[in-house]
């Protein structure tokens, strides 16, 4: 049996303790008489987008956040999607808005992400919150699962400045964010954007400190790809045959890496935290 090499990182205490940390917040936003309120919209019957959502619920209840799940059939319309969240947007005791991803066939989440008031889009996709983070600005509402990675990074105590990194895809919800957060001024990384048109997306792992991978693909960035002692953060979620859950990266980068994300355990609960803590801000900010 092969010996693992890289730290594990259990990205649920993490996300676990961050929750916990939310609740003087709460607390304090209690005794001026509001309660932070998270609205989550999902359409179609997606059994994944269900856990997600359930994971979400639960989480709410552990931080003393409110939350309302309006469920649409998969035949819902974008129309019908931005009547709820305008309906969302018009209600001062909602403080967050979440459109569940993937919406049904047809449907542009583009758009629906720009019609969600900045001030409650906690998932952060709205153009101008991206704008802030473009600009620089990071203290408002985030992408949730970059956030919650940078936070991994600076809990594990990662050497981010001057490190070589290499981000996997270029998402605007993922790949993207996560590229200008580890360049932003303070953090300091020199970051590298891999995507499906570039050339010899290995050899440049192999420069790299630290690799995040979020593509979507399983089992694609392979122990060779990895320098010895380098940082590897698994971003990617897919299920495969059996029923399975396996992430971007394949089991055997455990043996090189010197630091490792697991899937499932690593970044997913890290994402619903910056949820909940985006949820609190937004209610702090309301």
């Amino acid at each position: 049996m092969a010996v693992v090499s890289a730290d594990i990182f259990d990205g649920k205490a993490l996300g676990r303790r961050l929750e916990e940390g939310l609740s003087d917040r709460v607390s304090a936003l209690g005794e001026r008489g509001v309660t932070p309120h998270l609205a989550v919209v999902i359409a179609g019957d997606d059994h994944a987008s269900h856990v997600y959502v359930r994971n979400k619920q639960m989480a709410c209840e552990r931080c003393g956040i409110s939350s309302t799940r309006i469920d649409l059939p998969a035949t819902a319309t974008q129309e019908d999607i931005l009547g709820i969240v305008a309906e969302m947007n018009a209600d001062d005791s909602v403080h967050g808005i979440l459109v569940q991803s993937p919406a049904p066939e047809g449907v542009d989440e583009l758009a629906i992400a720009e019609a969600i008031d900045p001030a409650k889009d906690v998932d952060g996709f709205h153009p101008r919150n991206l704008g802030k983070l473009v600009q620089g600005v990071s203290d408002g509402l985030l992408p949730c699962t970059p956030a919650g990675v940078m936070r991994m990074l600076e809990e594990s105590g990662v050497e981010l400045s001057g490190a070589k990194a290499v981000v996997l895809g270029r998402s605007r919800i993922i790949g993207m964010p996560m590229a200008l957060m580890l360049a932003q001024r303070g953090v300091d990384s020199t970051v590298t954007i891999a995507h499906s048109k570039t050339h010899d997306t290995a050899a440049l792992c192999r420069e790299a400190d630290i690799v995040v991978a979020a593509i979507g693909r399983p089992h694609t960035v392979k122990s060779d790809w990895i320098k010895p002692g380098a940082v590897v953060v698994d971003v990617g979620i897919s299920r495969v045959d059996g029923g399975g859950l396996a992430g971007d990266v394949d089991p055997g980068v455990a043996e090189v890496a010197g630091w490792l994300t697991p899937v499932p355990g690593g970044v997913g609960p890290m994402t619903i935290a910056m949820l909940m803590s985006n949820t609190v801000r937004a209610a702090e900010m309301s």
